[in-house]
């Protein structure tokens, strides 16, 4: 065979091979897009398009991530299949024993999800986002809710792993139509990301990473108050930037009733960038915000008579919270270093409009058990964290951080002013150390390893029977696509 015959089979071969793997990707996305609309879900704010995304096709991009790992924990409980990320990574009331094994979402959180962006006229564009929440280790959607009712009716030391969250078995954590302009902002309608969970997310240390951070751990301080305001349903929000140095932000949650106030939100951000700086203000006023607990023995023994079911019954404590928050980082150049800090101040007082028992809320789950007079002085949280990151080499970045927040006393009568264990409304301090390392295999895998400390004290500490100290060392792998 002839030089010349060999190149034009080679030739040959090479087109029929791209137009084979055209073929191949172009199927594995609609037979993904099918999935996705199908499967049940829940979701962070979608991250901008990449123009370089392989897995583009007519503006809608497919992503996701899937990351599992192994866990031990000195003192806690056994593991989730539905918890978002299976274990409480901090110590918890329910914490009892050691355990080990495999856990999701350690680094950041497993998903799937869409994303498009249309050209309409000038710059303007329509976008969407739908995205998925999964944990990888069950094969289960994230169902952080579904973690409390199993645990109903079951003593502390008898628990599995359990917490509040937004994440409540929905199709669809995300989910957000809207607009978008380079020059007017962005403005979408939908269930979606709050702006203080947005900035948590980008100027904590660890990114909220929920092994290693405690703002990752516990989603109280990205939900300004409540775990299950870190995505709120019927929002609409706005953001816009102004010479890309400054840029602003506004959320307001809808509460589809004529009932004043009631369950509605407000959030408002400013922030702007200078060389290496970013600095970030918050402002929060959430109306009826909730948060669940597992049922005691006692109220599910009440159950049967009210009418409600334990497979989907929860007790509540209701809010009206406000929160200010400022958090920023400082990267040098050329040293590949970068600091955060931030800090967050959240108040609770009992809720101008009360919530009835028997109300159903997130996810179909129903608030059998109801306090609306949890605060008759307002609880003060103050959060406060501070973190360096450094790139030891160029596929190689450690982070050591410090979170803490602080509780005021908040009792009346002979509790006011306590600063013991004695009661939960007496003043209490919770710390938390981590320090991990990531190394990026390639541009879509990457290994992590770290370990967290965490420690609870005083008023904070009230109801922990068995253990008020946790480790968690970590090891795991992530794929992001």
């Amino acid at each position: 065979m002839s030089n010349q015959e060999t190149t034009s089979i080679g030739l040959e071969l090479g087109r029929r091979a791209r137009r084979d793997l055209g073929s191949l990707r172009s199927v594995l996305l609609v037979a993904a897009l099918g999935a996705v609309g199908l499967a049940h879900a829940q979701t962070s704010t979608a991250p901008a398009p990449d123009a370089n995304d392989n897995l583009t096709w007519h503006g809608i991009t497919l992503y996701g991530t899937i990351d599992v790992g192994l866990q031990y924990e000195s003192h806690g409980a056994q593991f989730s299949d539905f918890y978002t990320p299976a274990s409480t990574n901090i110590v918890q009331k329910d914490s009892h024993e050691s355990v080990y094994g495999m856990t999701g979402s350690n680094f950041s959180q497993s998903k799937v999800g869409l994303r498009g962006l249309e050209p309409i006229a000038g710059d303007w564009s329509g976008v969407f986002a739908l995205e998925t929440w999964f944990n990888p280790q069950a094969a289960e959607l994230s169902n952080s809710l579904k973690s409390l009712v199993l645990n109903n009716g079951l003593s502390p030391g008898q628990q599995t792993t359990n917490n509040d969250g937004a994440s409540a078995g929905q199709v669809f954590q995300i989910g957000y139509v809207g607009v978008t302009s380079k020059t007017f902002g962005a403005l979408t309608f939908g269930r979606q990301q709050m702006l203080v969970a947005d900035g948590i997310n980008a100027l904590d240390p660890n990114l909220a990473a929920p092994a290693f951070s405690l703002l990752g751990a516990s989603g109280a301080y990205a939900g300004a108050g409540s775990t299950e305001d870190k995505r709120m349903d019927s929002t609409v929000k706005y953001r816009v930037s102004f010479a890309e140095t400054v840029h602003v932000g506004a959320l307001y949650k809808f509460n589809n009733s004529n009932g004043g106030s009631a369950g509605t939100a407000i959030q408002a951000n400013i922030g702007g960038q200078y060389a290496g700086l970013v600095i970030e203000a918050y402002y929060s006023q959430i109306h009826d915000a909730v948060s669940l607990t597992s049922l005691s023995a006692a109220q599910v023994a009440d159950l049967p008579k009210l009418g409600f079911s334990s497979t989907n019954s929860l007790s509540a404590t209701i809010s009206d919270n406000t929160t200010y928050a400022v958090m920023a980082s400082y990267k040098f150049a050329p040293v590949p270093v970068k600091l955060y800090a931030g800090y967050e101040h959240i108040q609770y007082a009992n809720p101008a409009t009360d919530v009835v028992a028997g109300t159903i809320g997130l996810g179909g789950y129903t608030l059998a058990f109801i306090n609306n007079a949890a605060y008759a002085d307002d609880k003060k949280l103050d959060v406060y964290w501070a973190g360096v990151g450094y790139t030891v080499l160029p596929k190689l970045d450690v982070t050591a951080a410090y979170y803490g927040y602080r509780q005021n006393a908040y009792g009346t009568g002979s509790q006011a002013g306590c600063s013991t264990n004695a009661h939960s409304v007496c003043s209490g301090t919770f710390v938390a150390y981590s320090l991990d390392a990531d190394y990026r295999f390639t541009k879509r895998f990457d290994a992590y390893a770290g370990i967290m400390y965490s420690s609870v004290s005083d008023g904070l500490a009230n109801g922990y029977l068995y253990f008020t100290t946790n480790v968690n060392p970590t090891i795991g792998v992530r794929y992001r696509f």
